[in-house]
């Protein structure tokens, strides 16, 4: 588990999927490789519940197919999971016995229960939402979750997905109105079967191939200027009109639904009512998306058996700011310098009242100043530009998108006019309040950086100070700072920028002891 190459393939009643993950400790959990195909085995299911033969080999087709792709990989360990199709199946013992014969690989079945607790799982461990309520619609049923404070309260298993909602509910390949009346009935009379869920003011958090096609519907629609729907939020509103807009359609006027995967448009429009009516229950503000669900708690939950450190749902982020570490090969101790350096410098400018101090900005700055200039991997010429595409455009955990912009506008720092290209494209996001702070937030970074070009960490002691005269920035060196203090006092405007007030450097050298050296 430590290092090498797992499987997980996931058999559930719409699609069968086949990811593989490698974990290191350096990098964490890193996904190598995702294959899907469309089964719909849950219409394969008769009156009685009995898989038919056709719907068992289709299954076998697919899991040769994986074989042979996990072969090419060379993945020896691979966890095979089924849901719903398989776990109500009355033929279930039939079919594992004969996957196993004839593939080698031994199914899992999962109860209701721990199909639920996986998908939590994941959620705890990559969103920073402390309490919500999450849903994912399989093809043949539906996981509901509530945890309060990162602990799982409830968990509830439907016996409905949006394959056997199709079944039921779409007549000649349409979501009729008076059908959707009927829908609207039977869910909601589900949701109202479970009194922990009724009026909790949680956000729902959506899981699963249905919950990320709305949300790539919703980011086409908007034109949303950033990529990826982890941790992307919609208003109740947003279904609402979306309900609305798709109600009545044919299977061909949703195959041009742009950002819908055209092996969902029969079934999307039944899963969005299903959301609809889950935030109406919950009387949820936000629905938010998670791009991690089932296999990524299965993942976490082996290598947590190993090692309980590994994740910590608490500090969601702490995980993802290591990988980024790992991968971008951030100077560590140069990072820890800019971290400490900036939040010192940060809070000696609120005392002196620049900046109006709060724990959120002290650590947007930390945060920040520990990722600064991270695209000098690529291109040292390109670094802001580079730095602001990669942290405004990757899924962090732990971070909502508007905080992932937040952090790729101080970090990307370099001068006004750059700042300014960055920010165009979120003037509805952020007040002009804030963006001009962003802009101050970045120019105190961009001078640090400059106190540690080096990467030796000589800036030992640096305080700011109000004179008669004045702001003198004092900088006890532990070793020769020339570059630093050349490339301080070519900084040294930024900070001047959001002071507004000329600043004196005023470097010296430190003995070993710490004493000062005369000069």
């Amino acid at each position: 588990m430590e290092h090498g190459k797992i499987g997980v393939i996931d058999i559930g009643s719409n699609t069968v999927r086949l990811v593989i993950y490698e974990h290191t400790k350096e990098r964490g959990l890193d996904e190598i490789q995702n294959i899907k195909t469309v089964a719909r085995l849950r219409t394969f299911l008769d009156d009685s519940m009995i898989m038919a033969e056709e719907g068992i080999r289709r299954l076998e087709e697919i899991l040769q197919s994986f074989n042979e792709i996990l072969a090419d990989f060379a993945v020896t360990n691979v966890y095979t999971t089924a849901t719903a199709a398989v776990r109500q199946a009355s033929n279930q013992q039939e079919i594992i016995s004969r996957m196993e014969q004839a593939t080698g690989l031994t199914i899992d079945v999962l109860s209701e229960e721990e199909e639920a607790y996986f998908g939590f799982l994941a959620v705890v461990h990559s969103i920073p939402a402390e309490s919500g309520v999450t849903i994912d619609i399989g093809g043949g049923s539906t996981e509901i979750t509530f945890f309060q404070n990162k602990k799982l309260q409830h968990t509830h298993s439907f016996p409905f997905g949006a394959v056997s909602l199709k079944q039921q509910f779409i007549e000649e390949d349409r979501l009729t109105a008076a059908n959707q009346k009927k829908l609207e009935a039977f869910v909601t009379e589900q949701f109202a079967s479970l009194p922990w869920l009724q009026g909790l003011g949680l956000p729902v958090i959506g899981i699963g191939g249905s919950a990320r096609n709305v949300a790539q519907i919703d980011q086409e629609e908007k034109h949303y200027p950033i990529s990826g729907v982890h941790q992307y939020q919609m208003k109740p509103g947003d279904l609402i009109r979306m309900s609305d807009r798709f109600q009545g359609k044919t299977l061909q006027d949703m195959k041009q639904v742009e950002g819908l995967s055209s092996d969902r448009a029969d079934i999307i429009l039944l899963a969005i009512e299903v959301f609809r009516i889950l935030l109406k229950t919950v009387q949820a503000n936000e629905f938010i998306f998670s791009r991690k669900g089932l296999r990524e708690g299965i993942m976490i939950n082996a290598i947590r058996q190993q090692d309980e450190q590994v994740f910590d749902k608490h500090d969601v982020f702490r995980h993802s700011y290591e990988e980024l570490v790992a991968e971008f090969g951030v100077n560590k101790e140069h990072s820890e310098f800019m971290k400490a350096t900036a939040v010192g410098l940060y809070l000696k400018c609120c005392d002196l009242g620049f900046f109006q101090c709060n724990p959120q900005d002290e650590e947007l700055i930390a945060r920040a100043a520990s990722l600064f200039s991270l695209g000098e991997y690529i291109d040292q010429d390109g670094a802001s530009e580079h730095t602001f595409y990669l942290l405004a455009n990757r899924s962090i955990d732990g971070l909502f998108h508007k905080d992932r912009v937040r952090l790729a506008l101080v970090a990307s720092y370099k001068n006004k006019e750059l700042f300014s290209r960055y920010a165009k494209d979120f003037g509805d996001w952020f007040s002009d309040e804030e963006i001009k702070k962003y802009r101050d937030f970045g120019r105190l970074l961009k001078f640090v950086y400059a106190l540690n070009v080096s990467k030796r960490q000589v800036a030992r002691e640096i305080e700011l100070v109000q004179t008669p005269n004045g702001f003198e920035l004092h900088v006890g060196a532990s070793g020769n700072s020339m570059a630093e203090e050349y490339h301080a006092g070519r900084q040294k405007k930024h900070l001047e920028n959001f002071i507004g007030q000329d600043v004196l450097l005023v470097f010296r050298r430190l003995a070993q002891s710490g004493k000062e050296v005369q000069r």
